[in-house]
Formats: structure tokens, C-alpha cells, sequence
């Protein structure tokens, strides 16, 4: 009944690909996640040199058979930082499903082609998904607003720009922003997409490396709870909206340039704060699909939720159009 690019090409059993998350996306969950049927992916970005990600691309192989990916994502950072010897990692590695963002792959495209690796390119914007294309990746994961983390700056909802860019391009295109139950995955089909690509759905998970106050917060939190901040440096992140986060947003609202704003920003203190659970210390990305969590079970069970609901979705459509 699922039979799409995600799961022909990509060799999965599920349209259902976990979202890379900076501290989060290591071997334990993306291995939950491929073993349970989806693609899992681990961020490149969670590991301060391109040895240590390497170690994490061989602990991921010793606890999964099953498919797998990478996310690179080439925005600049504080810290020097050469992506390409990342992907040289993963490549050596035998990792042959990518997902680049941030910025334009260009600069390592014929390498990553050259390698026989499949190139996803995640976008939050039209225009540069269809450079992507000219580029030559094989698929594109396109952001609505409602996404986590970055979704970039045009506030348009995946209901709009996911048909929007299934019709414009050539490529096929997996479905991110709000998506995180069965109904998601159904809609996704229905808009021209592939399947979808969940985040805030597996940090309130088992596995998910969250201290559990973290995913605690998750539950109770709403669709409403969420706002943006970064606007001003024209990099808007969705976060949970938290006393903490409204004073960033204060600050922006008061002109603070990148360096007076980025102690608070600062990846290190996101990751001493998933692991102590301090919610208030810290800003804490999340999508508006956090209004569709009420518990935390394996990333098994999501799955397989998600997938036995979505049949009966599909077999309640299939009766009505009869």
C-alpha cells in the first residue's frame, strides 16, 4: 500500500524519515527508526570533529542492518568547521544516502555523485529547491512553517507549498513541517509528496536521547506554544515559547546583533540543558506537531501506528468514493 520513492529507492519498508536534530539525531535513535521500518539520520552537526562522526556512523552499523542516512548541514558556524570532511567520513563509511541543508551542496554534488550516493537536499523555499534540482539531487525534502527548527522565512504552511513544489519540480519530494501521525502521512500523499519527515514526533520518544523533563514538556505542550525568534539575523527558528525564549525575542526586538544574542543561542548550552532538563535555561526547538503529542512510546510504536491508522484512513477513503 506504501509504495513510493521514499521506500523503492531508498530500500525502507515505510514512507517515514526521522528529521536530523542537533544533539539528538545520534546512532540510538536513527537506529530505532530504521529498525522500526523509517529511514533514521544522524546529524553530522551533533559532533565536534569529522573522527567522531565516523565512530557514530560505525556504532549506527553495529546496532541496525537496516537502511540509513546523514543529514551535512553547510551553514556557517562559530567554530570552523570543513563539511567536506564530514561527507568524506560518511562516504568512506559506505553511507550512500545523504541529506544536505542549509546551504547550496554545489560545491560537493559531483563528489557525492561520483560516490554513488543519494542526495536529498532539504529546502524552505521554492527557489532553491528548484537550484537543487538543476544540481542534480535525487529528491528534495521541502519545509512548511510549521516545521521545527528552521522553516524558513516566507511563513508559507505545508498545505500550500508542498503541492506547490510537487507541481514545479521533476524530482520527488518528502514532506516536512506538522507532520507527526497518520493523518500526516495520508495528507503528505494526498499533496504530491513522497511521504514525510518527522522530527518533533521522535524527540518524544523512548529512545530519544531528551532528558525526560524535556519530553515531559512535550506532552503538555500545544500547537499554540510555539513561536519564532531569530528573525532579525534572518535564520527563524521555531522554538517552544518559554521565558526564556521570549527574552531572546526581546532582545531582538531591541536590535541585539549575532554576538550579543549568541551566548544565548549557543548549541553547548541547548546540549547541557537536553541533558540536565533544564527547560528553562535554554531555547528548545519543536514544530507546531507538538499539539499532536500525548504520550512518549518506542519510535516502534509510532510507527506502527502510523501505518496501521493510515490504512484505515485510506480504506475509509476508498469506501466513500465508491
Amino acid at each position: 500500500m506504501f509504495k513510493t520513492w521514499i521506500t523503492e529507492k531508498l530500500g525502507v519498508k515505510y514512507p517515514i524519515i526521522q528529521g536530523a536534530m542537533l544533539w539528538i539525531s545520534g546512532a540510538e535513535l536513527a537506529s530505532a527508526v530504521s529498525n522500526a521500518g523509517g529511514l533514521g539520520i544522524i546529524g553530522a552537526g551533533s559532533f565536534f570533529t569529522a573522527g567522531e562522526f565516523r565512530q557514530e556512523i560505525r556504532k549506527m552499523k553495529t546496532l541496525t542492518d537496516k537502511p540509513f542516512g546523514v543529514n551535512i548541514t553547510l551553514m556557517p558556524t562559530k567554530r570552523p568547521v570543513d563539511w567536506g570532511e564530514y561527507i568524506g567520513a560518511a562516504i568512506e563509511e559506505g553511507v550512500n544516502i545523504i541529506e544536505t541543508s542549509g546551504r547550496s551542496p554545489e560545491t560537493y554534488m559531483e563528489w557525492m555523485k561520483a560516490a554513488g550516493v543519494i542526495v536529498i537536499h532539504k529546502v524552505a523555499r521554492l527557489r532553491d529547491a528548484k537550484t537543487a534540482e538543476r544540481l542534480g539531487v535525487d529528491a528534495i525534502t521541502m519545509v512548511g512553517f510549521e516545521a521545527g527548527g528552521h522553516p524558513g522565512m516566507e511563513d508559507v504552511t505545508s498545505l500550500v507549498r508542498i503541492p506547490r513544489t510537487a507541481s514545479s519540480l521533476h524530482v520527488p519530494v518528502i514532506a516536512a513541517g506538522g507532520f507527526g501521525n497518520a493523518r500526516g502521512l495520508v495528507a503528505a500523499l494526498a499533496l504530491g509528496a513522497e511521504g514525510i519527515l518527522m522530527g518533533t514526533r521522535f524527540m518524544a520518544s523512548k529512545e530519544c536521547p531528551l532528558h525526560p523533563k524535556i519530553k515531559e514538556l512535550l506532552v503538555q505542550t500545544s500547537e499554540t506554544d510555539t513561536m519564532l525568534i531569530e528573525r532579525s539575523i534572518n535564520n527563524a527558528f521555531r522554538v517552544i515559547r518559554t521565558d526564556f525564549s521570549r527574552k531572546v525575542l526581546e532582545l531582538e526586538g531591541k536590535g541585539a546583533t549575532l554576538d550579543e544574542l549568541y551566548p544565548m543561542l549557543n548549541g553547548l548550552r541547548i546540549k547541557e540543558s537536553y541533558a540536565s532538563g533544564d527547560v528553562n535555561n535554554t531555547i528548545i526547538g519543536c514544530g507546531q506537531s507538538v499539539g499532536l503529542i500525548s504520550d512518549v512510546p518506542t519510535v516502534k510504536e509510532i510507527i506502527d501506528d502510523i501505518i496501521g491508522e493510515a490504512r484505515l484512513i485510506i480504506k475509509h477513503l476508498q469506501d466513500i468514493s465508491a
